[in-house]
């Protein structure tokens, strides 16, 4: 990588790292990072991001064109093609000529209809529930070299450290949105029935395992009573 691509990309992951940082929506920041790609790696025509969870269900997000989402389409239609294989198996996934490549017959033959020659994909995000992979299309073969390879694979891993964080996130939301929904409902219950908070608690505790029911839900229909 010479000097000038190096510092260009130190910059970029900078911005980058105040982006995860900040308080944005994960499709903002997978944007920043596909537009980054386009900018990093001259070879790319199109770039973004294939998530796949359980059955077959995709989201195709973050495209710096339309093109991305049609060639996601191919691969889910056909069940093979370069961003499957880096969602769910390889860490990279790199084809140099999609006339002659053996790996994915069915959708490489519709990529070449489409124009598209070569592609780049780089595993993003792995859970038991979701797999991704940033994506990269070029219109001629032997696009991508071992530098496109460097710099994407460190773009993928600021992308996975936002997904990461946006998870993180979420999950602490629902716990705080849980645990006031329990205090109100404790509330109500100490109000009506002159009880302190461990034996409103209890209450709750009592009426989720009687009903079978999760406690958050119990303490939600306790709420919903409030004023009757």
């Amino acid at each position: 990588m010479d000097e000038t691509v190096s510092h260009a990309l130190a910059r970029r992951m900078a911005e980058l790292a105040r982006s995860v940082a900040a308080p944005r929506s994960v499709e903002d920041v997978l944007a920043d990072v596909t537009k980054e790609v386009m900018d990093l790696i001259p070879g790319a025509d199109a770039a973004g991001v294939l998530f796949v969870g359980k059955e077959g269900r995709f989201e195709s997000v973050a495209g710096t064109s339309e093109l991305p989402n049609r060639l996601d389409e191919l691969q889910m239609l056909y069940h093979e093609g370069p961003c499957l294989d880096a969602a769910l198996d390889e860490l990279i996934v790199r084809s140099d000529d999609f006339r002659t490549e053996q790996r994915w017959p069915r959708y490489t033959a519709a990529a070449v209809k489409i124009g598209v020659l070569s592609g780049l994909s780089f595993k993003l995000y792995t859970t038991a529930q979701t797999a991704g992979a940033l994506n990269l299309f070029a219109l001629r073969p032997h696009a991508f070299d071992g530098e496109a390879e460097t710099i994407g694979a460190v773009l993928a891993a600021h992308a996975a450290a936002a997904i990461l964080a946006s998870r993180q996130s979420e999950q602490l939301v629902s716990a705080l949105s849980t645990r006031d929904r329990i205090g109100q409902a404790k509330g109500i219950i100490m109000e009506r029935f002159n009880v302190d908070d461990v034996a409103a608690f209890e209450m709750l505790r009592r009426l989720s395992q009687d009903t079978n029911t999760k406690l958050v839900d119990v303490a939600a229909k306790v709420i919903d009573t409030r004023g009757t």
